[in-house]
């Protein structure tokens, strides 16, 4: 019988991810329909098929590999041989609008989901909001605090400290408790303008642990208003989460981040989502919209395999006045099939090596 320790991962991992894919599949699904393309399958998973059955012209089947899936329109193939009854309805006929609004259409139907949960959520919510990055937004000042001596006041955002930049509070928070006591130079942005003050973090005792603080409180839980409020809210953080994401991708390559660090693949986000369920429905629920609002914005990425690669296609063929050759794209799509293997190994490789020095894993 499965431990309780490898049975909230699983089972997690299996409802997030599912929940994932068929919201994001059931975009583009949905906009073939309404746009008058012809469907051949929905597919949840790859490889061999588990279970099947054929409604009209569409087969609905559950695969074998169960990270990611997919929607086959008629005509999707050049190379696929279509009736001239079904020309009319095939998916390389279309419009270029038509094309571009059913590739993207997953991931708006991903950015959707999140704005939903970040909706509904809090309203009727008596935990805190979902744990999304933050802003290093100064949201309060302690009394008697080093913030309050170097006249730091509440709607300060803290760009940068010692030389290095800072966007989020779990940076500046992470930052002030490795200072080990020492003096910060730090950059802070007020209105619009920009000045530097000194500051020395005082400790405190937190169970055996000394913890350095300068007296700064940062954003907390959003208000529990009523929904005419929160519509807003949703947006907002939203479009923090792909904010933040940016901003992670581009210090990624700065080298301001460990690659090891900020890539995670199946057995990472199965740990997660595992603790989440552990602390209740809705921090799991909360888990979901960040990883619909990251899934919706990556599938947006210009690498051929991904919607972004089919945007790339067509803004080509939008300045070149022609389609592509099937050949470049071929080539083009095991390139970034290629890729996105390679990526899944390494972020497959990092859970281990994350879980191994953990001491949750022992060989």
């Amino acid at each position: 019988m499965l431990s309780l320790n490898i049975l909230y991962p699983v089972v997690s991992f299996l409802i997030v991810i599912g929940i994932l894919i068929f919201i994001h599949e059931l975009g583009h699904f949905l906009l073939m329909k309404r746009l008058g393309v012809g469907v051949l399958t929905f597919s949840f998973g790859f490889g061999p098929r588990i279970i099947g059955r054929k409604f009209g012209e569409t087969e609905y089947q559950v695969c074998v590999i169960p990270f990611g899936g997919y929607v086959k329109p008629i005509g999707e193939d050049p190379k696929e041989q279509v009736t001239e009854e079904d020309r009319a309805r095939s998916f390389l006929v279309q419009p270029k609008w038509k094309r571009l609004s059913i590739v993207i259409a997953g991931s708006v139907f991903n950015f959707l989901l999140g704005i939903a949960i970040f909706f509904f959520v809090n309203p009727f919510a008596v935990f805190p909001a979902p744990s999304v990055p933050t802003p290093a937004v100064v949201a309060g000042i302690t009394q008697g605090s080093p913030a309050q001596a170097a006249d730091l006041k509440k709607g300060d955002a803290i760009i940068s400290i010692d030389g290095e930049s800072i966007s989020t509070w779990e940076e500046l928070s992470r930052t002030i408790r490795n200072s080990k006591g020492r003096e910060l130079s730090i950059r802070v942005k007020r209105d619009n303008e920009v000045f530097e003050t000194r500051i020395t973090p005082i400790a405190s005792t937190e169970g055996e642990q000394q913890v350095y603080r300068i007296g700064i409180v940062g954003p907390g839980s959003y208000p529990t208003v009523g929904p005419r409020f929160e519509i807003g809210n949703g947006f907002v953080r939203t479009w923090l989460v792909i904010k933040i994401t940016v901003i992670s991708i581009v210090k990624l390559f700065d080298g301001e981040i460990d690659v090891r660090d900020a890539i995670a693949g199946p057995l990472g986000i199965a740990q997660i989502a595992g603790q989440q369920a552990r602390k209740g429905l809705l921090e799991i629920i909360s888990f979901i919209a960040l990883l619909s609002v990251s899934l919706g914005f990556f599938n947006l990425l210009p690498i051929p395999v991904l919607d972004g690669g089919h945007l790339l296609f067509l803004g080509m063929e939008a300045l070149l006045r022609k389609p592509l050759s099937v050949k470049k794209m071929e080539i083009a799509q095991q390139v970034g099939l290629v890729l996105i293997i390679l990526l899944m190994l390494f972020a497959f490789y990092n859970d281990l090596l994350r879980m191994i020095s953990s001491g949750r894993v022992k060989f």
